[in-house]
């Protein structure tokens, strides 16, 4: 229902997103040469580095000729693979949209470990509630589902640009998308659980990111956007400026005994007395 375009949200902390464009870079190459190689080597590719769980899990065993990596790294490598340019494409634009202010809050290096530790909970997650699967998991959608949990932890107040129902642009606080997007994933995990869609996969990475947000940010980084400040109206006191009176004749006080006489050609070409002065009423953060 919601597809993410772009957000306002500068960076604070880093000069570049290097993580989060080094790791959209790694997934579209690896897509990419995948869609070079022939289907056996494709084939090859998805049963030695996909997340299987009845290897891990049930006590499956894979065939040697499709070993490629130790078992342990499959909880990280499945989701540098994609089945198609569409499953690819919607996983990195979350991942641009919201992984830069993600990697800002964080740090580059504990981004890194941040993105594949929601990956591996996202394996996890699949694995426990299919344990006895022997079908590939490929995808980076645990891992990204964990980015977006951190960004509504972080950012809820921030305006995203969204496009509503692939047709209507809108900019909306964070949390209206990202919080249908999370609830989603949880109703369909409960409704939908034949899918091909790993909600299980989705499920453990928002609760990892959302876990791993409140100890992996910046010291001093608040949550909830709780640095941001609704503007309010700010009410200014009026100033006055005192001004001398003058005396029965048109007389000015000049500090001394003589007094000057003033007559009244010469006050008409006076400035006028100023009145009070009130500041203009602003609005202000």
């Amino acid at each position: 229902m919601f597809i993410p375009l772009h957000d306002r949200n500068a960076l604070k902390y880093i000069r570049k997103q290097y993580v989060t464009l080094g790791l959209i870079l790694a997934n579209v190459l690896s897509y990419a040469l995948a869609s070079l190689v022939p289907d056996a080597a494709y084939e090859l590719s998805v049963y030695g580095l996909g997340f299987i769980p009845a290897i891990p899990l049930g006590g499956a065993t894979l065939d040697p000729s499709l070993v490629l990596v130790p078992e342990g790294a499959t909880y990280i490598t499945y989701s540098f693979l994609h089945g198609s340019w569409l499953h690819l494409g919607s996983n990195m634009l979350f991942l641009w949209v919201f992984g830069d202010n993600v990697e800002d809050a964080m740090g580059h290096l504990k981004f890194l470990f941040f993105y594949l530790a929601c990956a591996a909970a996202g394996a996890l997650a699949h694995g426990l509630l299919m344990p006895t699967s022997e079908a590939p998991l490929i995808g980076a959608s645990g891992a990204v589902s964990g980015v977006v949990a951190a960004y509504l932890m972080l950012h809820p107040k921030v305006r995203v640009w969204v496009l509503v129902f692939m047709r209507f642009p809108l900019p909306l606080p964070a949390f209206i998308p990202l919080l249908f997007w999370v609830g989603q994933q949880f109703v369909m995990l409960v409704i939908d659980g034949d899918s091909n869609v790993s909600w299980g996969a989705h499920v453990g990475g928002i609760i990892a990111g959302a876990i791993l947000v409140l100890f992996l940010r910046r010291p001093g980084v608040p949550l909830f956007d709780r640095a941001i400040v609704t503007p309010r109206a700010v009410q200014h006191e009026a100033v006055s400026v005192d001004v001398a009176p003058l005396g029965p004749w048109g007389q000015r006080p000049t500090g001394n005994s003589d007094k000057e006489l003033i007559d009244d050609r010469e006050l008409s070409t006076q400035a006028p007395a100023q009145q009070p002065i009130r500041k203009v009423t602003h609005w202000g953060r």
